[in-house]
């Protein structure tokens, strides 16, 4: 795991489940957390399409698996690159959290409050297209990155008016009474597996495979396989804004929707899919979206 308050409490989130399945991981010193910086963390002068991108929250900590320094990763999934490297496998999802962004501001209760001119900080692209489809008025600062914590004090000291942020990861940092409201998901559709930990062992690695298994959650594990299918299909990268969600409706199937947009936000393509919550059926509804919205958007849409 990487060196952020956020990661450290994934982390120990999973050392008291496995400690709770496992009676041998209870004991004193069996589960020990090392805290690795990843390139992600490191730079933070620049927006990750600049430096290379999603691997960068993970390359650090995929070595030190490989190498046998750490036995296992765990990660928030929205950073996981769709490979995995060889010798690795990713075969638990933690029970997924709320996957709604927060709105935070000081001075209006929601983005549509705010007024013309108005500078809201994200460095999500996917973030930035959408608020400026819904609200051309309003201007995004881009490079908006850091911790939870340094994104709220650069808020406090006025550097921008408002800031969205997954609400996960202010629930899991037991920070939810900074959130000024939360975005319906018609407004803002999440990131691909936003909300959810992953865990990753090596492949060989039976002992640890086996630990795993027992803290599974597969209707989880399943809504990530599906998002990450429609990612892979468009190629997504830090550079383009992409949004999917998957989720189990109340007859038991899956209600999948995926949007790409242009980075200026003027044009927005959405589609969804509906079908059996099961893996198969779920990884061809993510690659067919995918493939639909590849094909609607043409060349060049990217590059706006």
């Amino acid at each position: 795991m990487f060196d952020s308050p956020l990661a450290l409490a994934q982390a120990h989130e999973t050392r008291d489940k496995l400690m709770a399945s496992h009676s041998d991981l209870a004991e004193e010193g069996a589960i020990q957390i090392v805290i690795i910086k990843t390139t992600g963390d490191k730079i933070q002068s620049q927006p990750l399409a600049d430096i290379g991108g999603k691997g960068l929250f993970t390359k650090e900590i995929d070595e030190a698996l490989i190498n046998g320094d750490i036995d296992i990763a765990v990660h928030s999934m929205k950073d996981v690159p769709t490979y995995l490297p060889e010798k690795t496998i990713l075969p638990c999802n933690l029970p997924r959290e709320d996957v709604r962004d927060a709105f935070i501001s000081l001075s209006a209760a929601s983005l549509a409050d705010l007024p013309a001119g108005s500078i809201i900080g994200t460095a999500s692209l996917r973030r930035k297209s959408q608020i400026l489809h819904r609200y051309p008025s309003l201007s995004v600062e881009e490079n908006f990155r850091g911790n939870v914590q340094t994104r709220l004090r650069k808020l406090n000291e006025g550097v921008v008016k408002a800031t969205l942020l997954a609400l996960a990861g202010l629930k899991r940092l037991n920070m939810t009474e900074n959130v000024t409201s939360i975005l319906p998901l018609d407004d803002m559709l999440p990131a691909v597996a936003q909300g959810a930990i992953g865990i990753a062992c090596r492949s060989n690695d039976d002992k640890m495979v086996n630990y795993l298994a027992s803290l599974n959650h597969e209707e989880t594990r399943l809504a990530v396989a599906c998002e990450r299918a429609f990612l892979e299909t468009l190629d997504g990268s830090c550079r383009t804004p992409i949004a999917g969600y998957a989720r189990k409706d109340e007859n038991g199937d899956c209600i999948f929707k995926g949007l790409v947009a242009s980075p200026d936000g003027r044009r927005v393509l959405e589609t969804s899919r509906k079908g059996p919550y099961a893996f198969d059926d779920m990884i061809a509804m993510g690659k067919d979206a995918g493939k639909e919205l590849l094909s609607q958007a043409g060349p060049g849409f990217f590059d706006r």
